[in-house]
């Protein structure tokens, strides 16, 4: 998957440590909104830190594990897709997405997860497909029903952000069971 149209105007596509530059106006942009809910917000304040961020998500690529995939409206970085896991021996992943605010309410981040839902479970063969959020996140909890995953549990005080301890939603898609 290079690139794919999401809608009229958006595209999906790897998002390569050669657009560090490009990242890095995006977490500026949109850091404040993010980092709430993404640690890597405020660690990314330079180039330099994008850059290694994304080179770490290539290399895994390249080894086939975790990548991930930039959100572009009308030529401009809105947001993003990801697995942050991707375990192709076991079949399992998983995948999260952000979205600048003003790229809100255009049902980009809930097509772009399903192209890559439908990539992992159609093209890879993955068995199942994993969807974290922060109890809180209440926009993330609502992408996972909209892709029709299946809420399993709360991991109790999984995730620290800001020195505060959340409680994380975990929600699955399974392949046989779709």
């Amino acid at each position: 998957m290079l690139s794919q149209p999401i809608t009229e105007g958006a595209e999906l596509r790897a998002l390569e440590p050669w657009r560090a530059k490009e990242f890095h106006e995006f977490v500026v942009r949109s850091g404040p909104h993010l980092s709430p809910w993404m640690p890597w917000a405020t660690d990314i304040d330079d180039v330099a830190k994008a850059e290694r961020w994304l080179q770490g998500y290539a290399d895994d690529q390249a080894r086939d594990g975790r990548r991930v995939h930039g959100i572009w409206l009308h030529g401009l970085l809105v947001g993003g897709a990801g697995f942050a896991t991707f375990d192709a021996r076991n079949g399992t992943c998983s995948l999260g997405a952000w979205l600048a605010p003003e790229a809100r309410g255009r049902g980009l981040v809930t097509r772009a997860a399903r192209l890559m839902i439908e990539w992992a479970l159609g093209t890879r063969g993955m068995s199942r497909v994993e969807w974290s959020a922060a109890t809180g996140n209440i926009r993330s909890i609502a992408v996972a029903k909209r892709l029709g995953m299946e809420r399993e549990g709360v991991l109790r005080s999984a995730l620290a952000l800001d020195g505060v301890r959340h409680d994380v939603e975990v929600w699955s898609l399974v392949a046989d069971r779709m």
